[in-house]
C-alpha cells in the first residue's frame, strides 16, 4: 500500500467536527472530544481502517485527559494511543486492565525503549 496507517487527532477532529474553537472562551465549553459525533467519527475510521488492514492512532489530549476515552478507543481496536507524559503510567494500566477483561489472554504490553 501507499501508506501504513491513519493518525487522528482528537483536538482538531472534535474541533471540526463541533465546530467549535476551544481557545475561544465563547464556546470552549462546547468542546468535548467524547461527543457522541466525535466518538462515532472516530470508530468508524477505525473499522473502516482495520477493514481495509490499516492500523490507527490517536494523538491529542483526549486519551491523557479522559481515561473513558482511552478504554472506548481500546474497545474500537485502537492501535496505538499518544499520551501526555503525566498520563502514561495511569492510562497504561488502565488499559492494561481494560484489555484484560476484554480478553484473558491478551498479549502483555512491551513498552517501547524498555
Amino acid at each position: 500500500g501507499l501508506f501504513d496507517g491513519f493518525s487522528i487527532g482528537s483536538n482538531d477532529l472534535t474541533q471540526l467536527t463541533l465546530g467549535v474553537d476551544r481557545d475561544s472562551t465563547v464556546v470552549a465549553p462546547l468542546f468535548d472530544e467524547r461527543n457522541g459525533a466525535v466518538t462515532r467519527a472516530c470508530a468508524e475510521l477505525i473499522a473502516t481502517a482495520h477493514r481495509c488492514g490499516a492500523k490507527v492512532g490517536i494523538c491529542g489530549q483526549a486519551p491523557s485527559d479522559y481515561p473513558d476515552f482511552a478504554e472506548f478507543l481500546v474497545a474500537q481496536g485502537i492501535d496505538s494511543i499518544s499520551l501526555s507524559a503525566d498520563a502514561v503510567v495511569r492510562t497504561l494500566l488502565h488499559v492494561r486492565d481494560m484489555e484484560a477483561q476484554l480478553s484473558p489472554v491478551a498479549e502483555p504490553y512491551q513498552l517501547v525503549g524498555g
